[in-house]
């Protein structure tokens, strides 16, 4: 279960969240716990889960090592602060904003902008660093609509894998983010979230094979709360959550881990 912070908490919030966090769910079995607050907090939080088993990643990365690149971080960055994944390619990177007026996600998507060829580049330098991609993927409401939801996300899928090894196809996770779902309040529904976690994995299997596909964390990410969750977790295809909103809060957070380390037993 991965917490992705995004633009929430300053330091003093992010070190009550984070310790809250460990102390209910800081050693629970099964589950794979990642916290990514904002960059200006990654130090304060690791030191609140250096004792426990929670894992540290960040919200984003530039592909270059260092350089003149103003506002940017780089793999060893990250790796300097303690994280072990980070986040590459959500819907908010590639300016893909599900709850947006038209004139807002123009300018939004010529700040963000995260293209498949960026993202590719991006999961290149983090394994080539040693971190693990939590890679993702997703559709607008308006390509769902136009049926497109297959054709979006296996075009991302096979995008982000290009050019990347077995070995190191094995280290990544892959979350599937329907953008309509994110901040929204909606939440796709957990058969079509099933079905098409299980697409993003036979795509897997087709780039390299179902060993690896079968072994390869797919988590959906779209409004997953507590009252919500028990329904995504049971699903086959569904390993975790890529969560928002409900990881700003340490209780409705651990319970999502709970969720999701009763569905891995």
């Amino acid at each position: 279960m991965a917490g992705n912070w995004k633009m929430n908490c300053d330091n003093e919030e992010a070190k009550e969240l984070a310790d809250g966090v460990t102390a209910h769910a800081g050693q629970v079995e099964g589950a794979l716990v990642i916290l990514c607050p904002p960059a200006t907090a990654l130090t304060t939080v690791q030191s609140s889960i250096a004792n426990s088993a929670i894992k540290l990643g960040g919200q984003n990365m530039f592909w270059e090592e260092d350089g003149a690149f103003t506002g940017e971080l780089s793999a060893k960055m990250l790796l300097s602060c303690g994280c072990e994944y980070v986040i590459i390619g959500h819907s908010e990177r590639r300016g893909r904003f599900g709850t947006m007026d038209e004139a807002d996600a123009d300018d939004l998507a010529a700040v963000f902008g995260d293209t498949d060829a960026t993202v590719n580049r991006k999961i290149k330098s983090a394994l080539a660093a040693g971190l693990k991609p939590i890679a993702c993927c997703g559709e607008l409401l308006a390509e769902r609509q136009a049926g497109r939801t297959d054709e979006v996300v296996e075009a991302q899928v096979r995008a982000m894998f290009d050019g990347v090894s077995a070995s190191d196809a094995e280290k990544m996770i892959v979350a599937y983010e329907p953008v309509w779902a994110i901040g929204t309040g909606e939440v796709c529904d957990a058969d079509e979230a099933d079905r098409v976690c299980g697409m993003i994995r036979a795509t897997v299997a087709d780039v390299y094979s179902q060993d690896l596909a079968d072994g390869m964390q797919v988590l959906y990410g779209g409004s997953v709360k507590p009252d919500n969750v028990d329904g995504l977790m049971a699903k086959p295809d569904i390993d975790g959550g890529l969560v928002g909103g409900a990881s700003l809060k340490a209780d409705s957070f651990a319970a999502l881990i709970e969720s999701a380390a009763q569905s891995a037993q």
